[in-house]
């Protein structure tokens, strides 16, 4: 029947967890496979396997990598802004989701062929911004979707469940980037970049397809059109904006920190004793510490580390995030000292990485999970995917400050303005700085909690009987014209 809905148009009106959800968390599982694997093996690739035109192997130095490596991971979350808004404005968290996700396939197809320049004929730097260009766009515009598009499908009656399943979405983003991090250095050493790579584009075309197969059990909240201009510029558009920008500058000083575990922390490592129990540990593989943690870490602080902390206090969100600010100055300070035994000579071992990335995880299970749920809460209805986006500008923001910090320091003669135990040391304090501003600002904060229901779906099939009536019309109008 001509205009019959396929799917729903506002959330289930159920207690139990959405139909659609399974589809989405085991999509995000098989999608952050692939980009942490990649992610995973790229500032070792960038300074020890990548090659010039004729095959000889021609790498960068840890400083340019590293500027490379940020740079890719501001304009990750950059284009975040640019999807959410074609989405709430347009077309729909889900078909840009799916539209983004095949340029993301095809960004992985091109990281496949950077090692193969005699192939391509293309200069494998070129064919590595490239790649990382299409990854950017894809990756970057698909994921205040994804995340909102989890919140879309919760309504009133089962709103109690979204803390939950941000948790349990949070988890398979760590699970499938444990599995990656620890099997894809493994292929980059055995099989070499092409197949290294390779293995996570074949991971994202699985993401795609699981994400499709759900196509009709998500509820689909339609784009607002030209109200979502409306509702952003608004009174309370511009209100939740301006009460949340100031927010995200302060969490951005954390993604600064927190990223560097792919590029000065793997760098770092490469000077470290990774003996562990007969085997040798590849300083790609230490980044699955991390994601293994947070699996261990959000049941722990769900259950018990949080209800703990409420018998002293209450646990809300903006002290959650003082807490892991805080957390993460230690966390950084720890290899800062690393560093220091490094330049005198000494070959730490490799488990103080361990305490420093328990406590950096720590941190990211109070700073990002706590952001994530936060920002969602906090978006007026329209505009989900929209504060999902500038939310996720405080990660671009960070990663932006960390490359521009390694494209100061480099000299002309390749030599560095900063020794590496002072690099170390200044994003320390840069940390701690922002930690005391933080809990300043967070006295101030006001804000109001939005979460979607019936009134949006009503509104879009007010929109969808107009358009029906207006078409009608003009064949009407074009039958009386042409006499037939």
């Amino acid at each position: 029947m001509a205009g019959q809905k396929k799917h729903a148009t506002a959330p289930y009106d159920i207690e139990t967890m959405p139909p659609g959800i399974p589809y989405i968390v085991g999509n995000e599982a098989a999608e952050r496979f692939s980009y942490y694997g990649m992610k995973a093996i790229l500032t070792v690739f960038m300074t020890s396997f990548l090659l010039d035109m004729q095959g000889e192997v021609a790498p960068m130095s840890k400083e340019e990598a590293r500027e490379w490596l940020h740079g890719f991971g501001s304009a990750v979350y950059f284009f975040p802004i640019f999807g959410a808004i074609l989405a709430d404005w347009l077309f729909g968290k889900y078909r840009i989701i799916i539209s983004l996700s095949i340029v993301y396939c095809f960004g992985h197809v091109a990281m496949a062929l950077v090692d193969l320049p005699q192939v391509t004929g293309v200069h494998p730097r070129t064919m590595l911004f490239i790649a990382l260009a299409l990854i950017a766009v894809g990756s970057g515009g698909i994921k205040p979707c994804v995340s909102s598009h989890v919140g879309d499908q919760f309504g009133k009656r089962n709103h109690h469940l979204l803390p939950r399943v941000f948790q349990w979405f949070y988890f398979s983003i760590n699970f499938g980037s444990a599995i990656s991090t620890l099997l894809i250095p493994v292929l980059l050493t055995q099989f070499g970049p092409s197949v290294a790579f390779g293995i996570p584009g074949v991971l994202m075309a699985i993401a795609t397809f699981a994400f499709w197969m759900g196509r009709n059990k998500y509820a689909h909240i339609p784009p607002a059109g030209t109200s979502f201009f409306r509702e952003t510029f608004s009174k309370t558009g511009l209100l939740a904006i301006l009460n949340l920008i100031p927010l995200y500058f302060f969490i951005a000083m954390f993604w600064a920190l927190f990223d560097q575990t792919a590029s000065a922390w793997v760098i770092q490592a490469q000077s470290m004793n990774r003996s562990v129990g007969g085997w040798d540990v590849q300083p790609s593989q230490l980044q699955a510490i991390n994601p293994v943690l947070v699996m261990i870490f959000i049941p722990l602080f769900s259950y018990v580390i949080y209800p703990a902390m409420g018998r002293f206090f209450t646990v809300t969100p903006l002290r959650k995030i003082a807490i892991g600010l805080f957390l993460t100055v230690p966390a950084f300070a720890l290899p800062a000292w690393l560093e220091m035994r490094i330049a005198a000579g000494e070959t730490p071992h490799i488990i103080w990485h361990f305490w420093a990335y328990v406590l950096i995880t720590a941190a990211e299970i109070m700073v990002s999970i706590t952001s994530l749920e936060f920002s969602y809460t906090q978006a007026p209805k329209r505009m989900k995917s929209f504060i999902m986006g500038l939310y996720l500008l405080s990660v671009s923001l960070g990663n932006f400050f960390v490359a521009g910090v390694n494209h100061y320091i480099q000299n002309e003669d390749g030599t560095s303005k900063l020794t590496e135990v002072q690099y170390y040391q200044f994003f320390t304090v840069c940390m701690l700085v922002t930690a005391v501003l933080f809990v300043i600002f967070a006295q101030f904060y006001r804000g109001k909690t939005y979460i979607q229901d019936e009134e949006l779906a009503m509104e879009a099939e007010h929109r969808l009987d107009d358009y029906q009536d207006d078409v009608i019309d003009k064949q009407v109008d074009e039958e009386g014209t042409t006499g037939t």
